[in-house]
């Protein structure tokens, strides 16, 4: 049994038996694609179809929107989707294509939406039949949030909306978008009010998504120009000149550090339960191996005792992560905001720093792509090393985590 698990209420407890056991036969077979790592990177029909219908399924059978309220289209439980997470994640299931609305569209409606709203939008949001993206950055305003520019401008009970924005994971695919705007620009902060988007039937009419190709070559980010976009005021969450408040609770969700938890991105992770396997069955520290084919000036690269005394220190760091993740993330623990926010600093910055280290090991091989039959791993780890950028900069960058947790959870002087 996982330290996890001797944690659990009785509910809790009965509970992750039956995500267990629902689990041991639903899981679906692997696809017939390379499969992916997170919802952000569904880029093709074949993507969206195979993960849709696995949400769904997990849906249905409970395992998704275990928190939210039975008339939301929630399961009615308390603390339970931390629980269907870890199993999730044990049992090494696939990813679920709506990560965006899961994790920062729900938790937003469901505080700041009306009770329409609420009953309209999310049971097919949790349930995955309708996609969501997420409408914060712009081309000026990435970090600083506050200074987006895309303006709605009110006309009676409508509101018309006008602008640019960016780097949006699966705008092509998604139905709504959760969308931050300004309507007054006198007033930095109170002048932005918050909406939620019909934008797949306004595509080419009023919205117009473009695809963004990422230094990887792969696809997955997306632009979106509004021209007179028109929706009515009832798709207004909270009051007008509230949004920078609305977007916090969506950003503190998307850290990780919300009241409500969000369904795993899939199984596959850096938080492995160790104690849910058989020690026979424990995979390899993918470095160790790296180093001990990768050959460097003749010898193996694990005999070198600089590259040997990194890959170490990485090894320590990701136990050291994985132990802080098993033994103090308590579903319903008033100190889990600190620990999310540090979680996603840590995690986030040891990918990086792993994937660069494996660079350092492969040597010239490590300028190989994953196209390339002769790449080490092939060819994972450049891959890994250009796409874990986005993962320092998304949900805020790396200095913003640090001011968080130094200012707001230290309670440490500002900068600046």
């Amino acid at each position: 049994m996982s330290k996890n698990a001797k944690r659990d209420t009785p509910e809790q407890e009965e509970f992750r038996r039956y995500c267990r056991d629902w689990l041991a036969s639903n899981v679906p077979a692997a696809p017939n694609f390379k499969p992916l790592k997170n919802g952000a990177e569904v880029a093709t029909q074949q993507h969206l179809e195979y993960y849709s219908v696995w949400q769904k399924s997990a849906y249905d059978a409970g395992l998704v929107g275990c928190d939210y309220p039975v008339e939301y289209g929630g399961g009615g439980r308390t603390h339970c989707q931390s629980i269907a997470n870890q199993e999730m994640l044990r049992a090494k299931t696939p990813i679920l294509p709506g990560a965006i609305g899961l994790g920062m569209a729900a938790p937003t409606i469901f505080f700041h939406g009306s009770e329409s709203l609420k009953q309209r939008l999310l049971p097919k949001l949790l349930s995955g039949e309708e996609l969501w993206c997420q409408g914060f950055s712009e081309p000026g305003a990435g970090s600083d949030l506050a200074s987006v520019q895309t303006f709605a401008e009110r006309r009676g009970d409508k509101w018309v909306i006008n602008g640019h924005k960016v780097w949006t994971s699966t705008a092509q695919f998604a139905t709504w978008m959760i969308l931050l705007a300004r309507t007054d620009k006198s007033d930095k902060y109170n002048g932005l009010t918050y909406f939620v988007v019909p934008i797949k039937s306004e595509l080419g009419k009023s919205v117009t998504v473009r695809p963004l190709i990422k230094t990887t070559g792969e696809t997955g980010f997306n632009e979106e120009l509004f021209d007179d976009l028109e929706i009515d005021d009832a798709f207004r969450l909270d009051d007008v000149g509230k949004g920078w408040q609305v977007a916090m609770t969506t950003l503190a969700h998307e850290r990780g550090a919300g009241p409500l938890t969000t369904p795993m991105s899939g199984g596959q992770g850096l938080a492995e339960d160790k104690d849910s396997k058989p020690k026979s069955e424990r995979s390899e520290f993918p470095l160790i191996k790296l180093a001990q084919h990768c050959v460097r000036n003749g010898e193996p690269a694990i005999d070198d005792p600089v590259i040997r005394d990194k890959v170490m220190n990485m090894l320590i760091r990701q136990v050291g992560i994985k132990q802080n993740r098993r033994l103090r993330h308590v579903p319903g623990l008033a100190d889990s905001q600190r620990l999310t926010l540090q979680d996603k600093l840590l995690g986030t910055e040891y990918l990086q720093d792993s994937a660069a280290l494996a660079l350092e090991i492969e040597g010239p091989a490590g300028t190989l792509s994953n196209f390339d039959s002769a790449a080490p791993d092939n060819g994972m780890w450049p891959l890994a090393y250009l796409s874990s950028f986005g993962g320092t900069i998304a949900a805020g960058t790396s200095e913003i985590q640090r001011n968080i947790l130094g200012e707001r959870i230290l309670g440490l002087d500002k900068s600046k």
